[in-house]
């Protein structure tokens, strides 16, 4: 193949409107990619640089000067934040366990049992979307209190035991079920606690999955509840404890900021491990929504 006859093949290659397509979308892709990395990237730079240089000002990024000190004394010297890490893990994978089965249980029983009213009780679930969460503060502030249980994990976890989301994605899911299986599952003798157990939750993986990621970073990422229910320092969630950090050390930038990457780096690790199903369940409800 002569030089003109490959230069021609190329030349083709990218004006076809599906490569450029392509090239467009990953240049899209990756920019973001970037924009997104930058603010992780500076928090990292700014925990790692000395205060001495930090006082100099200017921007780098990369510092002249580079110390683990700050990391050092977070996670040996002070291990405080071990406890906190430890209260948000707690908190976070027991509420992500009630939620599953709550949820799950309520969308069974509305999609899959015959019973009055069902339809009605589904409208208010989901009129309850329309409800904004800041309204529920101070009813929620006085049962927690009328029932002993503020300054506690259980302050946290109850009052957010279930949700109209998880409820709306686990009906949709599954009633594209078929149903057949239920009627075979029956004519075997299968209860309906049985079909729940043994059919629709190992059909549902991939919802519950992403359900559960979801849940699990959101109550990771509390601030407000847990701000207004504990007292003690010793039960704070990261979130919690990096502000009480920020407030103790606000004149030392490298400390706020090895604080906020400690208590991010969790998610991250998360994130890491069940990416793959957490895009799968998101096509697959796409596909099936």
């Amino acid at each position: 193949m002569s030089n003109a006859d490959a230069t021609q093949s190329v030349t083709e290659r990218l004006t076809d409107r599906d490569t450029l397509y392509r090239i467009g979308l990953y240049a899209v892709m990756y920019g973001l990619a970037v924009v997104f990395f930058v603010p992780y990237w500076r928090m990292f730079q700014l925990s790692v640089t000395p205060i001495a240089v930090l006082s100099q000002g200017g921007f780098n990024w990369i510092p002249p000067e580079i110390t683990f000190a700050v990391w050092q004394r977070y996670l040996i010297e002070e291990p405080i934040i071990y406890q906190w890490a430890f209260n948000t893990l707690t908190i976070a994978s027991i509420t992500t366990a009630i939620v599953l089965l709550v949820d799950s249980m309520i969308a069974f029983s509305i999609t899959r049992l015959e019973w009055p009213g069902r339809g009605l009780i589904l409208g208010i679930i989901m009129a309850s979307f329309m409800i904004p969460g800041y309204v529920n503060i101070i009813p929620l502030y006085t049962l927690i209190n009328d029932l002993g249980l503020m300054n506690s994990y259980w302050a946290i976890i109850l009052p957010f035991a279930a949700g109209p989301l998880g409820v709306f994605l686990l009906v949709q899911f599954f009633r594209d079920i078929p149903e057949e299986l239920e009627e075979a599952a029956r004519l075997d003798g299968f209860s309906s606690l049985r079909i729940y157990a043994r059919i629709i939750l190992p059909l549902s993986t991939p919802i519950l999955t992403a359900l559960g990621l979801f849940v699990f970073i959101w109550s990771w990422n509390q601030f407000l509840w847990p701000l207004i229910v504990l007292n003690d320092d010793a039960l704070y969630t990261l979130p919690v404890g990096v502000v009480t950090l920020r407030d103790v050390n606000a004149l030392a930038p490298n400390v706020i900021m090895t604080s906020l990457a400690l208590a991010s780096l969790p998610l991250f690790i998360v994130f890491l491990l069940f990416q793959d199903k957490l895009i799968s369940s998101v096509q697959m409800q796409a596909g099936t929504g």
